[in-house]
């Protein structure tokens, strides 16, 4: 994605900085560590931690991505990936191997960033990722469901087995406890969108549920678990660095989940950079944001923490609220430390169903489930990936799920190259990404661009096309698409036209299609894309895409 090795994005957001952007990311990062609050205990909890642990992950590494990282507005901190691993490497090797864990996986990111390693994100296909997205959703919300029907049941890592244990004790269910959990819960989803931006619906359900579990303990005589009851509060204030005392005869052993932890983050974080670029128009250092996540999680590990890496969905929370800048992220760590400092003593009142319920949102959030309504419009091929990629997410870990997909996904490809690309002694290249002219008789209105694609039109084509357009460093009025000699389209490649066409829509801008063949046309009309874009805009041929562009001009 970049050639730089190490460049914090701060260091290029504070040329021309003023006033105004500063106040803009105050505001923005007060809004986040207010989100962040519950969401940090809550993992921590939902990890098999303390919720402490999370809450010191969220200041440490939220600090270190954001001053060092690769990407404008990134928030870090714990995030439901890495529930069920941590969970896991805790249940097996105790806390102090999940610590060294931490510690060595940000060892192998930071290697992985100076190896320029960052463009590793190009290499997972979409319905992978889909896939394992909403396996972990799935998992985050399982692992709720103990404390939010007061179970005093241990619950064991594997989801099936636990599965089995909640089963076997429904009789049990502590029907305050659950009320406390779905109505926070329900205060979130119905918390108005308009005051959510200033006043987060999280943050609200947690005092509002707080409130109302102490008056019913009081009033009611009824017990609630809180964080005080079962961890004892929260520190007021970050422990000193550390270093774990490290058993070597595990070392060996500690490797697999090590790598998995930086795999992960490393998987999650340029996620939520292409996301976040997406929302800001930027470009992020891959390679700087990988060295940044493997600090991170080092100083995570030796301030008290679990992993850590980019969060979207408190990313997407800070570039609504205003944040345009890394300040805005450090602003939101020092948010989360002052808030230990004053109210500590506090955060012991708050039940365990009001986090499990905030974690049940951020469940439903981070899911993909329209992707489950989409799945009969994909190629066949693609939703077995989608689909395989999700079960193994869910009853193994995602590490399996990943490796089980990519290999899915290179079969799926060499089968789809194999079937459609014919043998030639001339070269082929995927792309012509030359904006001019293409024949003598034929010349391209002012504002119009035309892209040819050869070959077949898959995930690493679709990243070749956002290079080339990228290259251009402008959105024209109407972009042709020459699919001419396209023969196999697939989901990853629906889904960048689709983003494509997005981008222009918002731009005022227009996409044509040139003479698609049978396949990709067939693709396109069953994933709805031809109809997105109106029929009027497939031309049989380059001519007829030229002429169609002219009047969309003139128009």
């Amino acid at each position: 994605m970049t050639s730089f090795l190490f460049r914090p994005k701060i260091l290029d957001s504070l040329r021309g900085y003023k006033s105004a952007d500063l106040f803009r990311d105050i505001m923005a990062g007060l809004t986040v560590g207010i989100v962040a609050l519950p969401l940090a205990m809550a993992f921590g909890i939902a990890s098999g931690v303390d919720p402490a642990a999370g809450i010191f992950t969220a200041i440490v590494a939220g600090f270190l991505i954001s001053a060092l990282g690769g990407s404008k507005v990134q928030i870090g901190g714990p995030t439901g990936a890495f529930v069920g691993l941590v969970f896991a490497t805790v249940t097996e090797f105790h806390y102090s191997g999940l610590v060294v864990c931490t510690i060595m996986a940000g060892v192998m990111l930071v290697i992985m960033g100076l190896l320029k390693g960052g463009s590793i994100i190009k290499f997972i296909p979409y319905p992978v990722t889909m896939g394992f997205t909403s396996g972990i959703a799935v998992i985050i919300f399982a692992s709720q469901i103990g404390d939010v029907m007061g179970l005093s049941v241990k619950m064991p890592p594997d989801f099936l087995e636990k599965m089995h244990v909640i089963g076997g004790h429904l009789k049990e269910i502590q029907w305050p406890t659950f009320a406390i959990g779905i109505g926070t819960l329900a205060l979130i989803r119905l918390w108005p969108t308009k005051i959510n931006r200033f006043f987060p619906g999280s943050f609200a359900a947690l005092i509002v549920f707080t409130l109302v579990a102490l008056l019913w303990a009081k009033f009611g005589s009824v017990e609630f678990v809180t964080i005080g009851s079962k961890f004892g509060g929260i520190p007021s204030r970050l422990p000193s660095p550390h270093l774990p005392e490290i058993d070597w005869s595990q070392f060996k052993a500690l490797l697999t989940p090590a790598f998995k932890i930086a795999m992960l983050a490393a998987i999650e974080s340029l996620l939520c950079a292409v996301v976040s670029d997406g929302m800001i128009g930027d470009r992020h250092y891959s390679n700087t944001e990988l060295v940044a996540q493997g600090i991170a999680n080092i100083g995570s590990g030796l301030m008290g923490g679990i992993p850590a890496t980019a969060a979207i969905a408190r990313t997407a929370t800070n570039v609504r609220s205003g944040g345009a800048t890394p300040i805005a992220g450090i602003v939101h760590a020092l948010v989360l430390l002052l808030i230990i400092m004053v109210a500590a003593p506090l955060a012991s009142s708050v039940p365990l169903a009001v986090l499990g319920g905030v974690l049940f949102n951020t469940a439903i959030n981070m899911g993909e489930w329209h992707t489950f309504r989409r799945l009969t419009r994909w190629p066949r091929s693609d939703a077995t990936i989608f689909i395989v990629t999700f079960l193994l997410t869910v009853i193994f870990d995602l590490v399996v799920a990943v490796e089980f997909g990519m290999v899915l996904a290179a079969i799926s490809l060499i089968k789809r190259i194999s079937e459609t690309t014919a043998v030639s002694d001339t070269a082929i290249q995927p792309i012509d990404d030359s904006p001019a002219p293409i024949t003598d008789d034929v010349v391209l209105p002012p504002g119009v661009m035309a892209y040819r694609i050869i070959g077949t039109f898959f995930f690493g084509a679709a990243d070749m096309l956002e290079t080339a357009l990228r290259r251009a460093g402008m959105l024209p009025k109407v972009l042709i698409i020459r699919l001419s000699r396209v023969n196999a389209l697939d989901v990853s490649g629906i889904n960048a036209l689709e983003d494509l066409q997005e981008k222009l829509k918002r731009h005022g801008g227009q996409m044509v299609l040139s003479g698609p063949h049978s396949q990709p046309l067939e693709a396109l009309q069953k994933a709805g894309f031809i109809e997105s874009i109106g029929s009027r805009n497939v031309c049989s041929n380059f001519k007829e895409a030229v002429a169609r562009s002219a009047e969309l001009v003139a128009s």
